[in-house]
């Protein structure tokens, strides 16, 4: 969530005539366009595991080079290091480390274009029809089989799975990434309230998974929504001008 900063104004100034507030529309039909489409075509599971297979790593070099926080462009390179240790070492906590962060750079690239193209108050509305979306679909159980077609599905030749993070006993789907990610580029000009909202975030994920003692499945997209109430409601829209950190060049 922390990882987003602003995009530079000449390519601001770019994708200014692509700006608009459907895009805010993308957040909710990722995961209820995904999860119906994957229940009644099964084989899109297989699709989008290809599909994360070439994006991820390419967005995730583009957070590492030009577009995540302290990014530089030899940064780029590490892109394919972390792709190797996903591919070689599968099964260990470093290669589902490597995997997991590549999945996580990734979305900070997503999380800035998206932010730059989505006036933020419509941005911030699509981040909470996602939750609420992810919500339904797990009370009324329509997420669960789906999501597991999705997390089963693997590449060919002992690829990386990039669709769905695992970590030891973790495991996350990419939309839960992403959501995080469009909340850290809605507030990417503004850097303490940022950092502030990825703290929020961290504690109220923390209390959230104490359901886990009662429930198997959480919606994982809820601490993201409740931690941008909390900061919309504290911090409201002024902000030190120098707060604002430089845009990416």
């Amino acid at each position: 969530m922390a990882g987003p900063r602003p995009l530079a104004e000449a390519w601001q100034r770019r994708l200014r005539r692509l700006r608009g507030r459907g895009w805010a529309l993308l957040p909710v039909a990722s995961i209820v366009g995904v999860i119906f489409a994957i229940r009644y075509a099964s084989a899109t599971a297989t699709w989008l595991t290809y599909l994360a297979l070439v994006a991820v790593p390419i967005l995730a070099a583009l957070a590492l080079g030009w577009l995540g926080r302290g990014a530089r462009p030899w940064l780029a390179a590490l892109a394919p290091g972390l792709f190797a240790l996903a591919w070689l070492t599968p099964a260990s906590l470093a290669g589902e480390a490597a995997a997991s962060l590549l999945s996580a750079l990734s979305c900070v690239t997503l999380g800035v274009l998206l932010a730059a193209v989505t006036p933020s108050r419509w941005l911030k509305l699509g981040i909470l029809a996602m939750a609420a979306a992810d919500v339904w679909l797990v009370a009324s159980a329509e997420l669960q089989a789906p999501n597991s077609v999705l997390v089963a599905a693997r590449p060919g030749g002992g690829l990386p799975q990039l669709q769905s993070e695992q970590f030891g006993s973790i495991t996350l789907g990419y939309g839960d990434l992403f959501v995080a990610s469009l909340l850290g580029g809605a507030l990417a000009a503004r850097a303490r309230v940022q950092r502030l909202a990825a703290i929020i975030t961290f504690a109220v994920a923390s209390l959230f998974d104490l359901l886990f003692l009662v429930f198997y499945e959480l919606p994982a997209t809820v601490p993201v929504a409740l931690a941008l109430v909390i900061v919309s409601v504290c911090c409201g829209r002024s902000t030190p001008a120098a707060a604002t950190p430089p845009p990416v060049t």
